[in-house]
């Protein structure tokens, strides 16, 4: 009986996300004009030149309503880069005259026609996807290799499992999104044959899991997920997916397999949270959230995100090595309605903090005193800087501990010891930020590791919102903000 219903919300959801004749006779019409308008602009130019479709809709493995096409020019393999991006701008912006120039590994040309969205890129037309002399080469091999082996019912297949992708959110191979591309799903589903079996594998899997369609023995990726490239054997397909977007594929399969539903199949955007309600999330969880709110650099997304990710992990463990315990964080960017940069959109570096403030010393573990050399030299700095504490006002506190407050000491002691503590010297020493905020709003921020462009942008200016000051950031973050307070898997 599991059997059955898990088929048929299969069968209800390819029903959906397949194309009808309409709009699969639309796609063939737009196609061939803007084939034709490429042919004529190279015959103009009397290049050595072709025209090739490639993607899901040259694949037959597009969802229903999305609305792109991708057309790569293909130049000789010995044609120099410049030439090959200056005939691929011209031609591009001949073709879509009110499009506009995006940059990826090398310039290409995106725009509009007839209500589908096209991206014209010039590649070299180079003898396998090993060969390749830009990124984008391998593409045309992956369109050809998919194309000998999908017949209409597997096409059907990869439609329903990449809407699987996208109703739990992983569908993409974004640095933004860092899931599963196109080409990763129909992999899959060609591997296992059916939605069903791979999502029943999916549940199974142990990470590492690796695929090699192709059988090229390349095994050398040090990733959760390794579908080695059945066209390029030195590349993993799924290098980008994370660990934690593969965990959710995994908790999904088991979801569907124990109870088949079409709403798995649905993408669910959480509605944007109330101020009134993020404080009652705080002062429930007696925490101290802090975020570093700025002005977003004009970057395109693959660009932006790892750069805020990158700066989120670097101040979260900042804080974490000072002792204010981080419980959770997350990072997040005003959507832009430009997709060639961000405009004037802010940006959050959020961190949930245990501790907001700590004590004005913690202890440090030096060396076991049997490691003579080691100890030795731990006991001699920190002796120092007791004796230099004396030297200038202060009382050594293993002397004098009952006259050691600092309240009224304007030089306080440099450190407590060193004593011996089981058989380690031990010295409890001043800690150079007691407040989280301090610390980040001071110019420490900018040694923890930021990305290049944040760190950029953050000099030029940047808020530290602190506890219930958060709860401002609705405005902008509220659907993030929501996700944060209501975390599903």
């Amino acid at each position: 009986m599991a059997d059955d219903e898990r088929r048929q919300v299969i069968e209800r959801v390819r029903e959906r996300v397949t194309p009808d004749a309409d709009e699969r006779d639309a796609m063939r019409e737009a196609v061939a004009e803007l084939t034709a308008r490429i042919e004529a602009e190279i015959a103009e130019r009397g290049l050595d030149a072709d025209v090739v479709q490639v993607g899901s809709t040259a694949r037959r493995t597009w969802l229903a309503g999305d609305r792109d096409i991708d057309l790569f020019v293909r130049f000789p393999a010995d044609l120099d880069r410049d030439t090959l991006e200056r005939y691929g701008l011209e031609i591009g912006n001949a073709v879509l005259p009110d499009g506009h120039e995006e940059y990826a590994e090398h310039p290409y040309v995106t725009g509009e026609f007839e209500g589908f969205d096209v991206d014209l890129v010039p590649c070299y037309d180079v003898g396998d996807g090993s060969s390749l002399q830009s990124a984008v080469d391998r593409t045309p091999h992956h369109n050809a290799y998919l194309r000998e082996r999908v017949d209409d019912d597997l096409a059907g297949e990869m439609r329903v499992f990449k809407q699987f992708l996208k109703g739990i959110g992983v569908y993409g191979s974004n640095l933004r999104t860092q899931g599963f591309s196109g080409y990763l799903s129909e992999l899959l589903v060609l591997e296992y044959g059916d939605v069903a079996t791979l999502l029943s594998a999916a549940a199974d899997w142990h990470p590492p899991v690796v695929f090699d369609p192709e059988n090229h023995g390349t095994r050398s990726h040090d990733d959760p997920l390794v579908m080695v490239d059945p066209t390029d054997p030195a590349r993993n397909v799924a290098a980008v997916c994370s660990a934690e977007n593969l965990a959710r594929l995994q908790h999904y399969a088991r979801e569907f397999l124990s109870t088949p539903r079409e709403e798995l199949f649905e993408s669910q955007t959480p509605e944007s949270i109330e101020p009134a309600d993020v404080r009652a999330h705080l002062e429930r969880r007696g925490t101290t959230p802090v975020a570093v709110v700025f002005d977003a650099p004009d970057l395109v997304d693959d660009q932006l995100y790892p750069q805020l990710r990158k700066s989120l992990s670097g101040v979260r463990d900042e804080l974490d090595r000072r002792g204010f315990e981080p419980i959770r964080a997350m990072y997040a960017a005003a959507d832009s309605t430009d997709s060639v940069d961000r405009g004037d959109g802010r940006a959050v570096l959020f961190v949930e903090l245990a501790h907001r403030t700590l004590p004005s010393i913690e202890r440090h573990d030096g060396p076991p005193v049997h490691v003579r050399r080691h100890a030795e030299g731990f006991y001699a700095a920190y002796a120092d800087s007791a004796a230099n504490a004396v030297e200038n006002g202060g009382d050594s506190p293993s002397k004098n501990h009952d006259d050691a407050s600092t309240e009224n000491n304007d030089i306080p002691p440099k450190s407590y010891g060193p004593f011996v503590h089981g058989d380690r010297y031990v010295v409890e020493r001043d800690r150079p930020f007691t407040d989280a905020v301090e610390l980040l709003r001071s110019a420490e921020l900018f040694s923890v590791g930021l990305g290049a462009r944040i760190e950029t942008a953050l000099e030029a200016d940047y808020d530290v919102l602190v506890g219930d000051e958060v709860a401002a950031l609705c405005e902008e973050f509220g659907t993030e903000l929501a996700d944060y307070f209501d975390p599903q898997p």
